[in-house]
């Protein structure tokens, strides 16, 4: 049994690991046993705590509306939902009185009880909660967990057994309340203590499935501390107001017409130059970094995605096909069979197709094929979430071919590639995931599974970067790193990853000559450095809160003149600096200089040129900064060139002192 910590005084810990296993505090263990802590501030602690919170909100619901029926509480990231049906939504008194019921409860320090049951316990028992009664039947069933689903129900009955959790008052040991669940939970309601809030409240359809009945679903959070819940407050305030969707719009940046369709953006003149300048800086790197630009259709026959497998595995998430090419005669018979196309999921068999279309040496390897590649993805509406989680995408895809004997050097130099770009884009925390296997959803021999997976995490470990495991987590066709970059406010974003592949090349027979002669099969690594570039517009929007660095804002320079008078020398300056590709505007509006400062201000223009007839006089311009910080007297041909430079070296523009 492990030592070092005693399990059961440390206020911190609220369960424990038994031979891998996360189990209750009360569980009984013996000294052959492996027993690890798990303290409330480790991510599994945070999960039981979160989960604990859902039962007690779920518990004071039925006490405020005994009719409410229960569907699932699981944990989520950085807090925790439970489903309910009620005959009326919840509104927001509802929320404050929920919230009273929770502190209750809280504190009366309630003891979670786990009690193992039958079927037929379980059923009798839960016989008033039709939605655990379905739960019930499909771990009962013959598919087992099979048909639980990635929408959380293994929350209440995944693992080997059914298992019940009683609240239970711990002065009479009366049970107070109850919920079918796997657990484990957390000793004591107290332990909550009054680190949680509830956030939000939204519809949701059972199980995921718009076939089923829609139910009120309430969000919460919960933190070991109130200062924790007051830090996670201020972050979730703070995203609000960097939210994309709400500065593309108050921005002129993009947006989603009806007309075109869920997840189908367009991009707005301003957001069209911010996403130029991203492919530009992309593409300058990829040519200085030896890869060769392709450019593919958007479309293409089902046999494509036959022999790479994609409509095996991902044919869910593909548009469904078109049938073209049918001839008909004047009878209306068929005199030429039709076949089906798709748009195109991903780039990677197009990019095979170019390797095969002629012969290939050992000498041409690596061989680092780029494209910007529009993709189609059929996300379900309700993943549709602005330009993070679209149907139609752009990847910054790559696909490199090495030779065995290459692969490792080459994921180095491709890790050091994608955080030396991602740096140029400002972002620079990151840590690195490593994504392995699921028995369940993957192809090729085990051998080369584990040699690529061993690969990838000695490179990944030489970077110096942090590692964190995902097992599962990998593509079908081979095991990956993820480069994780935390943002301004810390949030963390999953963007670039290289994946080894040693499936495609098989599937599709690519081949080179090696140096005695021979063909031999190459190793393919897809590299995706931004993902897709709408998402990455996203982020980067998020975490300049839009204020972009002056080489990626839409409009770099604003002239403002003091007066009438002084535009046609604001213009002049104005002229010279579009002349060295700056993107430069003069304000000549009727509207007041401060009027305009405002109104540009707020468009978060990096660089406000002010001139009036002192400036005039001596060839001068006023630098105003966006942060409210102003440089009066600035000589024209300086300010030219430092506005230049500042575009040139990829600078961010917040004060005087920067430029």
């Amino acid at each position: 049994m492990a030592t070092g910590f005693d399990l059961f005084t440390d206020r911190a810990v609220v369960a424990m690991r038994v031979n891998g296993e996360l189990k209750d505090l009360a569980t009984t263990v013996t000294d052959a046993d492996t027993v690890e802590p798990v303290t409330i501030d480790s991510p599994d602690g945070l999960a039981i705590l979160r989960h604990s919170a859902a039962h007690v909100a779920a518990q004071a619901v039925q006490q405020i509306n005994p009719e409410a029926k229960l569907g699932i509480g699981p944990p989520i990231t950085d807090g925790f939902y439970y489903d309910f049906d009620v005959a009326e939504p919840f509104t927001p008194d509802d929320l404050k009185a929920i919230e009273k019921g929770m502190e209750r409860i809280i504190r009366q320090g309630q003891r979670f009880v786990r009690r193992v049951v039958t079927e037929d316990e379980a059923r009798a028992e839960l016989a008033h909660e039709p939605y655990k009664l379905e739960l019930i039947g499909l771990k009962g069933g013959s598919d087992g967990d099979a048909e639980l689903n990635a929408d959380n129900e293994s929350v209440e009955v995944g693992g080997a057994e059914l298992t019940i959790y009683d609240n239970v008052d711990p002065k009479t040991g009366e049970t107070l309340w109850k919920d079918l669940c796997r657990g484990p939970h957390l000793p004591s309601t107290r332990m909550i203590g009054n680190g949680f809030a509830l956030t939000r409240l939204a519809a949701a359809y059972w199980r995921g499935s718009e076939k089923n009945k829609q139910l009120q679903r309430l969000y919460g959070t919960a933190w070991p501390t109130k200062d924790e819940l007051r830090a996670y407050q201020t972050r979730i305030e703070e995203a609000a107001k960097r939210d994309h969707r709400k500065l593309g719009n108050e921005l002129d940046l993009f947006s989603f017409p009806d007309e075109i369709g869920s997840g189908l953006a367009v991009f707005h003149p301003r957001g069209g130059i911010i996403r130029a300048e991203i492919e530009n800086y992309l593409r300058s790197q990829l040519i200085a970094h030896d890869y060769e630009l392709v450019n593919t259709p958007h479309i293409t026959k089902k046999h494509l995605f036959e022999t790479s497998q994609h409509l095996t595995w991902y044919k869910d998430g593909m548009f469904p096909p078109m049938h073209l090419d049918e001839e008909t005669d004047a009878e209306g018979n068929i005199t030429r069979q039709g076949q089906d196309y798709y748009l195109k999921p991903m780039n990677c068999p197009m990019h095979n197709l170019i390797f095969r279309a002629r012969g290939r040496s050992y000498r041409e390897l690596p061989l680092r094929l780029a494209e910007f590649g529009t993709v189609y993805r059929y996300e379900k509406s309700g993943t549709l979430s602005g330009l993070t989680r679209v149907r139609g995408l752009t990847q910054d895809d790559a696909h490199i071919y090495v030779t065995p004997d290459q692969v490792k050097d080459e994921l180095a130099r491709q890790l050091d590639f994608v955080l030396e770009t991602l740096r140029g884009y400002g972002l620079d925390d990151f840590y690195l995931e490593l994504s392995t296997k699921d028995p369940e959803k993957s192809v090729g021999d085990d051998a080369l599974w584990d040699d690529a997976t061993e690969t990838l995490r000695q490179v990944a470990v030489d970077s110096g970067l942090e590692l964190v495991p995902d097992p599962g987590g990998a593509a079908f066709y081979g095991p990956k790193i993820s480069v994780q970059a935390r943002d301004a406010i810390g949030r963390t974003w999953q963007l670039s990853t290289v994946q080894l592949d040693f499936n495609q090349p098989e599937l599709f027979e690519l081949e080179y000559t090696a140096p005695d002669g021979s063909r031999q099969q190459p190793v393919m690594i897809h590299r995706a450095l931004l993902g897709s570039i709408e998402r990455f517009f996203a982020i980067l929007l998020e975490h300049y809160a839009g204020a972009f660095p002056v080489w990626l804002a839409p409009v770099q320079v604003v002239g403002i003149p003091i007066s009438d008078e002084h535009a046609d020398y604001l213009a002049e300056v104005v002229r010279r600096l579009k002349k060295r590709g700056i993107r430069a505007q003069l304000d000549d509006s009727a509207d007041r200089m401060q009027k305009k400062i405002r109104t540009h201000t707020k468009d978060k223009v990096p660089i406000l040129l002010i001139a009036g007839a002192d400036d005039s006089a001596a060839g001068s311009v006023s630098f105003r900064f966006r942060d409210g910080s102003q440089e009066n007297g600035v000589p024209v041909d300086d300010a030219i060139e430092r506005i230049v430079a500042s575009v040139e070296k990829h600078l961010q523009v917040t004060t005087a002192g920067q430029l």
